[in-house]
């Protein structure tokens, strides 16, 4: 996939991101402590790779029992900064149909925190299921959130200039692990264009 073109600056490198992960890691473990039924749930794209080194780290270093592991697509913004879906996109998975989420603590999973339009969407999603809770993580907070959705373990905060993007490269779907700052040719654009996960 072509990159949009501007000007790239790397604020977060994969060493740091590691130790930024293994954070979140244990803020989630602390934030689910003593929930017996466990479901993580990663926002494809990159929500999902995310999810699987928490849920490692959570399982290996905090005692958690593997959870429930599944992902969601779920669609606002193109990586060119175009809005692609006035109304956020949800995918369904079929196989999803014979999930029992009922009583379940569920832990959403996604790069990073924009206006809020993806995660209201995903939570009215998870919402027919009647899980006990549902908490979210993101790597990134951009911290202009226009509904009232928060994240409850927040990796990084990242307040930058409303026509800026934080790209989040996640492998497998990008070949290094980091977060830039881009800052697209001639500054064109408005918030509402801006690649964000939720």
């Amino acid at each position: 996939m072509e990159r949009p073109p501007g000007r790239r600056t790397c604020l977060y490198a994969a060493e740091q991101l590691n130790a930024v992960v293994e954070r979140m890691a244990r803020q989630a473990a602390a934030v689910l402590y003593g929930c017996e039924r466990i479901a993580v749930i990663g926002l494809l794209r990159r929500g999902a790779p995310l999810a699987d080194r928490i849920t490692a780290l959570m399982v290996e270093r905090h005692g958690l029992a593997p959870p429930l592991r599944l992902d969601l697509k779920v669609k606002r913004y193109a990586d060119d900064l175009a809005l692609l879906h006035p109304e956020t996109q949800l995918l369904e998975d079929p196989a999803h149909a014979t999930l029992d989420l009922q009583g379940r603590s569920l832990l959403v999973v996604d790069d990073v925190l924009y206006t809020g339009h993806s995660l209201l969407r995903v939570l009215g999603y998870l919402a027919r299921w009647s899980p006990a809770e549902v908490r979210v993580a993101v790597l990134a907070d951009r911290g202009v959130a226009r509904l009232p959705m928060r994240a409850d373990v927040v990796g990084l905060r990242l307040d930058v200039a409303p026509t800026d993007v934080i790209e989040c490269n996640v492998p497998p779907y990008e070949s290094s692990w980091r977060i830039e700052l881009l800052q697209p040719d001639g500054g064109a654009g408005s918030a509402d264009e801006a690649r964000g996960g939720v």
